[in-house]
């Protein structure tokens, strides 16, 4: 046991060297593998799973023959060859001359032996039998010749009497089959001429479908466009309304504009007066302000002066010193430098502020004017956008009526297509009707499993491989429907393929799928049809003649078709089918088997499934043309110019929207232009109205800074000077004459003052009537002016005027076409009108022609009954006829010319005289010949079983004889190499073989070495043929100490001498017959060193001519090996070891 988990499979393995080819395969190495598991034992040879009994038979034929099983010793097997009685010994010999075969061919021989014996006793009492039964019907024959002269009168007269009856009956079923066949050709026209009204009224009630049809389509497109005109009425009211208040806007707007104009005109008038008179008053308040401002700043000065010289004087009484006088003005120039500084400064600012109002001012000037650009050219774009959006409207208008018109053409052809396609459904539901639900099921799933295919890509060659049912591949005149039919049968639907491959891989997916149905294929390539030769006569034409198919079906109509006559007649069909064992029909389907078998009747022709499917084929045509003619139209006209004016329409929406987007661009950005210019006014104004401020804030500063720097030069001047209490004369005067010119300076400021007020006021007075009122009403008419100009409606009431031209155009041409189909709608009742009136007298007529089929049924039906009855008595006649046996040929001719009546009394007159013989054996005669032909044959098969018999008593002693010359052959062979092994393991020994007989007194005899003439002699007293039956077994007689030394039984040895001799014998054995290897299982191991170097140096000789392997515990037998392998057992597990110093 191992340390793992219990296996439940193991497998060995042999590997052979098959270099010689000894094998019967083509390898150099061929391995044979046994698997043996808990539920299976499975033999394999290169991989590929074998019989048991093909192993067996590939290593017999290798040269392991299981009659001699010694090229494998097992372990135990040489002591149980030691131990073995003589006979076992035997029979083992006699496995090795390989007379199990002689043997089991003897039991077979014995077998038929018996058997022979059996049937040689039963016919020696049939014919003792029949000896005795012959004996008797010889007495009985002269009463018998009697009784068969009258018997034969009899038959003769009942001959002539039934003969004459049946000639009668056949004189009137020929008359009623002629009255029949008229009678059938009269019904035939009748069914003829009413299936042509059948035909007719089928073919009016298809045209008054088409014509409801179409006038439904027509109604359909009617309300159409009617519901159109409905719209386009309202779009033609709404435009004409539209239209109307365009021009009434229009009328508004011109006079508003004109007075909106008259008003601008007087505004730019008076802004022009009142610029005019701004202009006049400005300079005059220019120069008036310039005076005021120049006297006030010489007011400032000379009042600043004035004061600087009273500071001067009281600074005399301010300060005690000169120097704390000039330390105050130091500081006090300080302050006022400072001062000074700070007014220049905001001087600057203000300077600089009113240069950038200047700027400002022509910067937006310039704003203002380029925007006024910007916006005149946004309102011209936005008055060709407006142009340009109608004028795609009236486009799109235009496209989407003639595509509402080609709708409706397409429309009308889908209705006649759908028309078309409910007839298709019509005819296939009558196909259905007349074939059965499992063939309709397994087409359909033929064609889904064909689809499958052709949805997945896949097995190409399947698609293409698979030809229809045989209906849809033929083609014939209708007269031949019937019979074709009748012959075919279900036929009809059998499937044509090109292969069996090709049928086993749709049967595969078609069980795959789980798909319903019931499909018979015809594989081309499997149809074996032979060329058949039909009879010439001009009565009869083979029916496959008489289809049109292509030829690469050839096999498939010939397998249907090809041993089927269409006959003129049923006597022609039963002919013919006689003749030449072939199947007749005639044209109206009763049916001659070459079987004899006889079918017919009426057959309903307006069920027949050919036409039928000739029907559904041509609706398919007409359907396929139809859409062919549809798929063309629509790729050609509807289709592409659908296509194109959707597209189109589509682009001219896209340019509709993209307009949109660009006037709404357009008019955003003159919004925003004109709230910009807006802006640019107000900020204008703005900056007007703060300059006049910000001047005179400049002129008071720079009044300030005037007397500002006159008080700083007035007290420079005073630094250094001498501290006065009084001002000096020159001081004073100057101060005299600086307070007259104050006084004068102040009345002239006053009087200046109220002048520039006065110009101030008008000025101020005309520039908010220009900016607050003139200016302001001016900006307000522009706007209405610029609102009138998009609002005018001229681009609009033309586009309004063109789209109302569209639409008044498109109510014309739909009222157009509503009247034409008014017209075609009454003339296409009255056609259903004249259809139905036709209709009716085919009806008519359709039931006269059945009202005398009927009358004409009922007569046939009759002359049927009357025939029946006829053909019965017939038949009884026949009948009588054929129980009447056979008749000598004078028989049929000496009682022809008497009459009925004398033929009964003649009748009357044999049936007394038979009555006299009643008691005769009436089959005396027939008995006789029948025993003596039944002797006959069982004295020759008596002659065969003899010879039988002898044949087997020979094959016998044959195979007895070869049996023995094989167990002698093999015993001298054995022998003379068992001695010469011998020699060579024990040398100086001597071993032989003795066969051992028994004799009749049951004492025995031997034969020793190499056989003698006893054994020959020993088993002629018996027999001739000498039996291995006398040899009781094979004893061994040994001597270990010399040749002349006495020899022993095995009995007599020790165990390593009957291991030795064992041995000995299974080389011998093996030299008689070689195998290619041997396997040797501990054979050494009742041997003592010396014996088993012997036994080494055996099998080292053999080993030139084949493979030894040998187990062993001994280093004896490992001298003279090649290879070595070793076995170690730790842990409970075995490991193998490949190392020849691990042995030596």
């Amino acid at each position: 046991e191992g340390t793992g988990p219990r296996v439940i499979s193991a497998f060995v393995e042999i590997i052979f060297d098959n270099s010689d080819n000894r094998l019967p395969i083509d390898k150099e190495e061929v391995s044979l593998r046994r698997v043996i598991g808990a539920k299976k034992d499975q033999y394999f040879l290169d991989k590929k799973m074998v019989t048991k009994n093909d192993v067996m038979n590939l290593l017999e034929s290798a040269g392991f023959s299981r009659s001699n099983p010694y090229y494998i010793v097992k372990q135990g097997k040489i002591n149980q060859m030691a131990t073995a009685p003589d006979s076992q010994r035997l029979k083992l010999l006699r496995e090795v001359a390989g007379t199990r075969v002689y043997d089991e061919r003897k039991e077979e021989s014995i077998s038929l032996m018996k058997e022979t014996e059996g049937k040689r006793e039963k016919i020696n009492e049939l014919l003792k039998y029949i000896e005795e039964r012959l004996h008797t019907l010889e007495e009985e024959k002269e009463e018998l010749a009697q009784y068969q002269k009258w018997d034969k009168m009899r038959r003769a007269l009942e001959y002539t009497i039934y003969n004459q009856e049946l000639n009668e009956t056949r004189a009137k079923l020929d008359e009623l089959s002629s009255k029949r066949e008229t009678s059938g050709e009269k019904s035939r026209q009748l069914r003829d001429a009413q299936q042509d009204a059948r035909d007719k009224m089928e073919e009016i009630e298809r045209q008054v479908r088409e014509l409801k049809s179409k006038i439904s389509a027509m109604k359909e497109e009617k309300e159409q466009l009617s519901s159109e005109r409905q719209e386009q009425i309202k779009q033609r009211t709404k435009l004409e309304l539209k239209a109307k208040d365009l021009q009434d806007e229009l009328a508004g707007n011109s006079e508003q504009r004109k007075r909106l104009l008259k008003e601008r005109q007087k505004l730019l008038e008076k802004i022009e007066e009142k610029q005019k008179e701004l202009a006049e008053t400005e300079p005059k308040f220019s120069s008036v302000k310039q005076k005021e401002e120049s006297g006030i700043s010489r007011l400032a000065q000379a009042t600043q002066e004035r004061t600087d010289l009273y500071a001067k004087q009281g600074r005399g009484s301010q300060f005690t010193s000169k120097e704390e006088r000039d330390k105050w003005i130091k500081k006090e120039l300080k302050s006022l430098d400072q001062a000074i500084n700070d007014k220049k400064r905001q001087i600057a600012a203000i300077h600089k502020d009113l240069e950038d109002t200047e700027a400002n001012k022509e910067k937006n000037l310039e704003q203002y004017t380029k925007l006024d650009q910007d916006l005149n050219e946004v309102k011209a774009r936005v008055e060709e956008l407006d142009k340009k959006y109608y004028e795609v409207k009236n486009k799109k208008d235009e496209l989407q009526s003639e595509r509402n018109y080609l709708w409706r053409e397409e429309n009308a052809e889908q209705q006649a297509l759908a028309a078309k396609r409910e007839d298709l459904e019509k005819k296939q539901q009558l196909l259905r009707a007349a074939t059965g639900k499992a063939i309709l099921n397994g087409i359909d799933s033929i064609n889904k499993v064909l689809e499958h295919f052709r949805r997945k890509g896949i097995n190409q060659h399947v698609i293409n491989g698979y030809h229809g049912i045989v209906m849809n591949n033929f083609d014939c005149e209708p007269a031949f429907y019937t019979c074709v039919e009748v012959t075919a049968g279900n036929r009809l639907f059998y499937h044509i393929v090109d292969s069996d491959e090709v049928s086993t891989k749709i049967l595969m997916e078609f069980n795959k799928m789980n798909l319903p149905g019931e499909v018979t294929f015809l594989p081309l390539n499997k149809l074996d049809v032979r060329d058949t030769a039909y009879p010439e006569t001009n009565d009869a034409i083979p029916m496959i003649s008489k289809l049109r198919y292509i030829s690469r079906f050839d096999k498939a109509f010939k397998h249907v078709f090809g041993k089927t006559l269409i006959c003129r007649s049923m006597e022609v069909s039963t002919q013919l089918a006689r003749a030449f064992t072939m199947d007749c029909i005639t044209l109206e389907g009763d049916q001659v088997s070459h079987r004899g078998a006889l079918t017919g009747g009426y057959y309903d022709t307006r069920k027949s499934r050919l036409e039928l499917q000739k029907d559904v084929r041509k609706v398919e045509d007409e359907l396929h043309a139809l859409e062919a003619k549809l798929n063309e139209n629509l790729r050609r006209n509807i289709e592409n110019i659908l296509s194109w004016i959707n597209n189109e329409i589509d682009q001219l929406m896209n340019q509709m929207q993209q307009i949109e987007t660009q006037q709404r661009k357009f008019k955003a950005s003159r919004d925003s232009i004109l709230s910009e210019m807006k802006m640019l006014k107000e900020k204008r104004l703005q900056s007007e109205k703060t300059f006049m401020p910000k001047q005179r804030s400049l002129q008071s500063l720079e009044a300030s800074l005037h007397a500002m720097e006159s008080t700083r030069e007035s007290l420079k001047a005073e630094l250094g000077t001498d501290l006065l209490s009084q001002l000096s004369l020159d001081d004073q005067k100057r101060v005299d004459a600086l307070n007259d010119e104050i006084r004068q300076l102040q009345q002239e400021n006053r009087q200046l003052l109220n002048e520039r007020i006065k110009l101030e006021g008008t000025i101020t007075r005309v520039e908010t009537y220009l900016n607050e009122n003139l200016r302001k009403r001016l900006d307000q008419v522009e706007q209405e002016l610029n609102e009138l100009r998009e609002t005018e409606g001229g681009t609009v009431l033309t586009a309004t005027t063109s789209e109302l031209e569209a639409i008044n155009k498109r109510v014309k041409d739909t009222l157009a076409r509503s009247d034409g189909l008014d017209i075609t709608i009454d003339k296409t009742e009255a056609e259903i009108k004249d259809l139905v009136k036709s209709m009716d007298r085919w009806k008519n007529m359709e039931k006269e022609h059945m009202d005398a089929i009927n009358h004409d049924t009922k007569e046939l039906e009759k002359m049927t009954n009357r025939q029946g009855m006829l053909l019965k008595k017939k038949e009884e006649c026949m009948k009588k006829i054929r129980e009447l046996g056979s008749l000598p040929q004078e028989a049929f001719e000496k009682y022809q010319t008497l009459s009925l009546k004398q033929l009964f009394r003649k009748l009357e007159q044999c049936n007394t005289e038979l009555k006299k013989y009643s008691h005769v054996n009436k089959k005396a005669l027939d008995q006789f010949v029948n025993f003596s032909e039944q002797k006959e044959k069982l004295i020759k098969r008596q002659e065969e079983l003899d010879r039988g018999y002898k044949s087997i008593m020979e094959l016998m002693n044959v195979l007895e004889l070869r049996k023995y010359e094989a167990i002698q052959l093999t015993f001298k062979q054995v022998s003379k190499n068992f001695s010469e092994v011998f020699m060579k393991l024990v040398p100086g020994g001597k071993a032989t073989l003795v066969m051992k007989k028994g004799d009749v007194e049951g004492s025995q005899s031997q034969d020793e070495g190499e056989g003698s003439a006893e054994s020959e002699r020993g088993s002629s007293s018996q027999s001739s043929v000498p039996s291995v039956d006398q040899f009781t077994g094979v004893g061994i007689r040994v001597s270990f100490t010399g040749k002349q030394a006495e020899m022993r039984e095995m009995q007599q040895l020790s165990g390593g001498q009957k291991s030795l001799v064992a041995l000995a014998l299974i080389f011998a054995i093996q030299k008689c017959d070689p195998a290619p290897f041997y396997l040797f299982d501990e054979i050494d191991q009742a041997l003592d060193a010396q014996h088993r170097k012997a036994v080494s140096d055996m099998i080292m000789e053999l080993a030139s001519h084949a493979q030894f392997i040998t187990t062993t515990f001994r280093p004896e037998l490992l001298e003279s090996a090649d290879k070595f392998y070793g076995v170690k057992f730790r842990n409970k597990a075995k490991d193998f070891v490949e190392d020849d110093t691990t042995h030596g």
